[in-house]
């Protein structure tokens, strides 16, 4: 990732959901749209116990690469995208290309927002 002089352009993903292949889905969708802290063979594991997972990356919206594609799910997940309002926009718009993407909530500062999204198979 390229923004240590650019922290706005970096967007924090929280996923929660109960299958992590659906949490892997999500991140490599994003990881073919933006640069990642994580690798393309990073992949989620599960939480022990049956116990719910949360299951986090970092994405650089200012390293743009190409749109993700249609991406099937499970289930539901949710997302929690935190960062500068432009980069966390640009996240969103990303998801919508490969997910059915519903607004759940937002929190909004002077410099960032939080948004939280559920992402379902189109």
């Amino acid at each position: 990732m390229k923004t240590a002089d650019r922290p706005a352009a970096q967007v924090v993903v929280a996923l929660s959901g109960q299958d992590q292949n659906d949490a892997h889905t999500v991140f490599s969708a994003l990881r073919t749209a933006f640069g990642s802290d994580r690798p393309a063979d990073d992949v989620p594991q599960a939480a022990s116990g049956g116990r719910p997972a949360v299951w986090t990356a970092t994405f650089d919206a200012d390293d743009v690469r190409d749109e993700p594609a249609a991406a099937r799910l499970s289930a539901p997940v949710t997302a929690t995208l935190q960062g500068g309002y432009t980069a966390v926009d640009s996240l969103r718009r990303a998801l919508a290309a490969a997910f059915a993407v519903r607004m759940v909530g937002t929190a909004s500062g002077d410099q960032e927002e939080e948004v939280q999204l559920r992402l379902e198979s189109r």
